[in-house]
C-alpha cells in the first residue's frame, strides 16, 4: 500500500460525507431494514444466500443494546415473514460487551432463542483483539445452551491456532476470515503469505474435523486451495459455504456460484454506514484510495 493512501486514510474524518458515501454505496444495503431486505431478496432471486447486520459497536449505554436486540427480533421476523434464505450477524459490543457481560450474555441469548423459533441461525463476528476473550467464552456458554449459534475467527491473529484446538470438540460452527483490524505485530501476522498459509492450515484442520466453516474470503488463491480441499475431502455442500461481502469481488461470486458451491453475502445496513465506512477504510489504506478517485471525479 502507499504512501498516499495511508495519508488518505488518516485524512478520511475531513472528507465530505458525500464522498465517502460515494465510495461506500456499493457496500452498504442503505440505511434502513428494509433496504437490508430488498438486498437480500434480490441476492436470493440470483441464487445467493444472506446474512443481515445492523451497523453499530461499543455502544456507550444499556438502553442501546436493548435497542439492538429488539431490531434484530425485528429482522428475524421480516426474514420469516418474506421466506428470506437469510440468517443475521452482530458483533457483541453492540450488545453491550464491554459493559456488562452478563447483561450482554442475556440479550444475545434472547436473540438466539428467538431465532430458533423461527429456524434461523445467529453468526456472533469477531472484533478487535481486546474483544476476542470475551467473545470465545460468550460463544461458549451459548453454544452450551443452544445450537443455532456460530462465531468468527481470524487468520491473522498469532492465538487462532490455540483457540481452534480449544474450540474443536465442540464441532462449532465457524466463519474463517484474514480479519481486518489494525493490531501490533505481536498480536496479529503482518506477512500476506503468513495470513494465507495460516487461513488454510486452519480451514483444512475445521473441514477435517467436520466444523461447518463459512470460508470467508475475496481471495482468489484462497478460493482456489479450498475448492481443491472440498474435492479431495469429498465434502457434501451442507458442511461448507463460501461468504463475501456485499459489492465486494461480484466477478468472482458468480463463478463460485457457477461452480456449484453455497455461497452467502454479508450485508451491513443502518445509520452508522458513515462511521463504519470510514473504520473500513482506514483499517484497509489502499482501498482508501478510491476516495481520492471519487474526490477527482466529483464535480463540486
Amino acid at each position: 500500500m502507499s504512501v498516499v493512501d495511508r495519508i488518505i486514510a488518516g485524512s478520511l474524518p475531513f472528507i465530505p460525507r458525500i464522498l465517502v458515501e460515494r465510495v461506500a454505496r456499493p457496500y452498504i444495503a442503505g440505511e434502513t431494514a428494509e433496504d437490508a431486505m430488498r438486498v437480500a431478496s434480490s441476492l436470493n432471486q440470483q441464487g445467493f444466500r444472506a446474512t443481515v447486520d445492523l451497523l453499530g459497536e461499543h455502544v456507550e449505554r444499556t438502553e442501546q443494546a436493548h435497542h439492538a436486540v429488539d431490531t434484530y427480533k425485528a429482522l428475524l421476523e421480516t426474514i420469516h415473514r418474506r421466506g428470506l434464505d437469510s440468517t443475521v450477524s452482530l458483533k457483541l459490543t453492540q450488545f453491550g460487551l464491554k459493559l456488562d457481560f452478563d447483561e450482554c450474555f442475556l440479550l444475545v441469548e434472547s436473540l438466539i432463542q428467538r431465532a430458533a423459533e423461527l429456524n434461523n441461525f445467529v453468526r456472533i463476528d469477531m472484533e478487535d483483539s481486546s474483544c476476542t476473550t470475551d467473545t470465545f467464552e460468550m460463544f461458549r456458554r451459548l453454544h452450551q445452551k443452544h445450537s443455532n449459534v456460530g462465531v468468527a475467527i481470524q487468520a491473522y491473529l498469532r492465538r487462532t491456532a490455540d483457540d481452534i484446538s480449544a474450540l474443536l470438540e465442540l464441532k462449532p460452527n465457524i466463519r474463517l476470515c484474514k480479519g481486518v483490524y489494525v493490531e501490533p505485530e505481536e498480536v496479529a501476522f503482518r506477512q500476506m503469505s503468513r495470513i494465507n498459509e495460516n487461513y488454510l492450515s486452519i480451514l483444512e484442520q475445521l473441514l477435517r474435523a467436520g466444523c461447518y466453516v463459512g470460508i470467508a474470503t475475496h481471495d482468489e488463491h484462497i478460493v482456489k486451495e479450498a475448492q481443491r480441499l472440498i474435492q479431495e475431502l469429498k465434502l457434501p455442500t451442507t458442511s461448507y459455504e463460501f461468504q463475501m461481502l456485499l459489492g465486494v469481488s461480484e466477478s468472482l461470486r458468480n463463478r463460485i456460484r457457477r461452480d456449484g458451491h453455497p455461497i452467502r453475502i454479508y450485508i451491513p445496513f443502518g445509520s452508522e454506514w458513515y462511521a463504519y465506512s470510514v473504520r473500513r477504510l482506514r483499517e484497509n489504506p489502499r482501498i482508501a484510495g478510491y476516495v481520492l478517485k471519487a474526490m477527482l471525479s466529483a464535480k463540486l
